[in-house]
């Protein structure tokens, strides 16, 4: 995956979101940071689909940040 080539969509802290304009069709946000990759469901809820080498806390931060944003997410 090249976060460097998607879109972002939103900064915080340390994490990256960004999507792809061709994937699929479930509402859904990628994430990138110096630790890992995530992909995190926007729909129906707010849910972690992936996450490679994301601690269990970075995990809930993420979580965090797409529950707070995801208005603007799904903009």
């Amino acid at each position: 995956i090249d976060a460097a080539v998607s879109p972002v969509v939103l900064r915080k802290g340390k994490f990256r979101f960004y999507f792809f304009s061709r994937e699929e069709d479930r509402m859904h946000v990628h994430v990138y940071g110096a630790d890992g990759e995530a992909k995190i469901w926007i729909e129906p809820a707010v849910e972690l689909d992936k996450s490679y080498r994301f601690s269990r806390r970075d995990v809930a931060a993420i979580l965090k940040i797409v529950e707070e944003n995801q208005d603007a997410l799904r903009r």
